[in-house]
């Protein structure tokens, strides 16, 4: 029987992950959950993906990309007239006030992070690229302030329930950048 040519499958199967925690949690992700929802063999999750540790990885890659993509394709940043700490806390609320489910699974595999070692330096692409894109507007060490202070407010929002307060976020992005 010939081999089917599937060149697309890999993607499937990572897009079936993210899915699949999304619904049911990291705890509710196998191979078999992830085959099923991707409707692939169980055996193609395990060729793409020896472990489920690889796998989060690339989901983790993968749903890191929204705020980073955010922040690189948002317009007026170069502009050096722009107050950065109001486009920052403007671009902040668009993101959280978006997609919450993406942003929610964003942040579970974010902070699976925690118990799975292997997932350590894909978190730490996503501050450090965060980092490099906001220090072309200050200086590096600024920079990993802002996106510590950004992700310490996204946090709290997702985690207490507390809507979103543009106007404090504005203010403390901009003592952080005064103080630059």
């Amino acid at each position: 029987m010939p081999r089917r040519h599937d060149p697309e499958r890999r993607q499937r199967i990572i897009d079936a992950a993210i899915r699949v925690v999304g619904e049911r949690g990291i705890a509710g992700l196998t191979h078999r959950t992830v085959a099923a929802e991707a409707d692939v063999p169980l055996g193609s999750t395990t060729y793409h993906f020896a472990t489920l540790d690889d796998l989060l990885v690339a989901a983790l890659r993968q749903t890191g990309e929204g705020f980073t993509a955010l922040i690189a394709e948002c317009g007026g940043l170069d502009d050096p007239d722009t107050d950065l700490a109001a486009r920052l806390a403007a671009l902040t609320g668009e993101w959280l006030a978006g997609d919450r489910e993406g942003v929610e699974l964003e942040y579970e595999l974010y902070v699976a992070a925690l118990r799975r070692p292997a997932l350590r330096p894909v978190a730490a692409e996503w501050a450090h690229g965060v980092g490099t894109l906001l220090a072309a507007h200050t200086d590096p060490v600024t920079a990993r302030a802002l996106v510590a202070m950004l992700d310490g407010m996204c946090l709290q929002v997702l985690l207490t329930g507390a809507p979103y307060d543009e106007a404090y976020a504005r203010e403390m992005l901009g003592r952080v950048l005064r103080g630059a």
